[in-house]
Formats: C-alpha cells, sequence, structure tokens
C-alpha cells in the first residue's frame, strides 16, 4: 500500500500503526515491530520540536555570525578569537563582546542580538595563534568593517583565508 505525501501527522502515525497490525508474520519483506514503533516515535518526537523552533528566533533585532574558512586546509578554522566592536558617534570604537569560533569555524551568535541597532560595526579576527600557537601568520589580525541598516535582518561576515591573502563578502 502506497501512502501518499503531503499526509498530515496524526494519519502517518495511524497509518504506521495499521502497518504495525497487519504486517505479515513471516517472511523477509516484513518490517520488524520495532522499526515501526521507531517511526513512531520520530513523527511524535518531531511534531512536539515543531514550535520550539519559533521560539528562538527573534523578531526585530538584527543578528550577526561570522565563520572563518581555511581555503588551504578546505575546513572551517576553529578556535580563533574573535571581537565584535561598534563605531560610537564620537568615532571611537566599542566593544560589544568577544567569541571563540566552534569547531567548524563558526560565530553562529554573539550573544543577545537585542542590543545589536543599526550601526557601523567591526569584526577582529585575531589569527596570530591559528592553526596552532607556533604559527606566525602573514596577517596577524584581520578587521572587517561593516554597516548595519536594517535591525531585523541577519548579517554574516564570513572570512576566507590563506596563508597570504584573505577574503570576505556578505554571507547568509
Amino acid at each position: 500500500m502506497k501512502r501518499p505525501h503531503a499526509v498530515p501527522l496524526p494519519c502517518q502515525v495511524m497509518y504506521l500503526l495499521q502497518e504495525l497490525r497487519s504486517r505479515p508474520r513471516t517472511g523477509r519483506e516484513s518490517v520488524k515491530p520495532q522499526t515501526l514503533l521507531r517511526r513512531i516515535r520520530m513523527k511524535i518526537v518531531a511534531a512536539m520540536a515543531l514550535p520550539l523552533l519559533f521560539l528562538a528566533v527573534p523578531a526585530t533585532a538584527a543578528e550577526i555570525s561570522t565563520h572563518v574558512l581555511d581555503l588551504a586546509k578546505g575546513v572551517g578554522g576553529k578556535d580563533v578569537p574573535v571581537t565584535l566592536s561598534k563605531k560610537a558617534a564620537d568615532g571611537r570604537w566599542v566593544e560589544v563582546t568577544r567569541a571563540r569560533t566552534d569547531e567548524n569555524g563558526r560565530v553562529r551568535s554573539f550573544g543577545d542580538p537585542a542590543g545589536l541597532d543599526a550601526g557601523v560595526y567591526r569584526l577582529q579576527f585575531d589569527m596570530t595563534a591559528y592553526p596552532n600557537g607556533a604559527s606566525a601568520p602573514f596577517f596577524p589580525e584581520i578587521t572587517l568593517t561593516f554597516r548595519v541598516d536594517d535591525p531585523k535582518a541577519h548579517y554574516h561576515v564570513p572570512i576566507v583565508v590563506s596563508p597570504y591573502g584573505y577574503s570576505t563578502y556578505r554571507g547568509n
């Protein structure tokens, strides 16, 4: 029996329960009851977790994230210290927060985005210890300055690094 694709979750669970009850008792083509029960549990957990996804998304604050991509190695640059600063009205740079890239070279969030409004921001990457403490990189510090115009938008500002160069762009 073939299932249609866009079936509501309760119907999918009922279908799996029916399949569990009417499955053949012998033969290699039969599906194990444990497999069907696991499918039912996964669908129920997914249905319960879906509303939680909407709670984690801020509605009215700018988000800033970054990513260090190591072009020479083909991997993300892990454990790179990154400082986020904002330019004050008098021209001084005021530190907002600090973070370190994760195992994949990402800083997914610089904390509570509620304080990130429109303005000019700067990301400073301390490359002195990357890829290890014994390295002496040609660019010991990389600084990116960018403008946040829409405080409701997400600003992903990654860098692509190599031993003697780097590049950046606005990602998504």
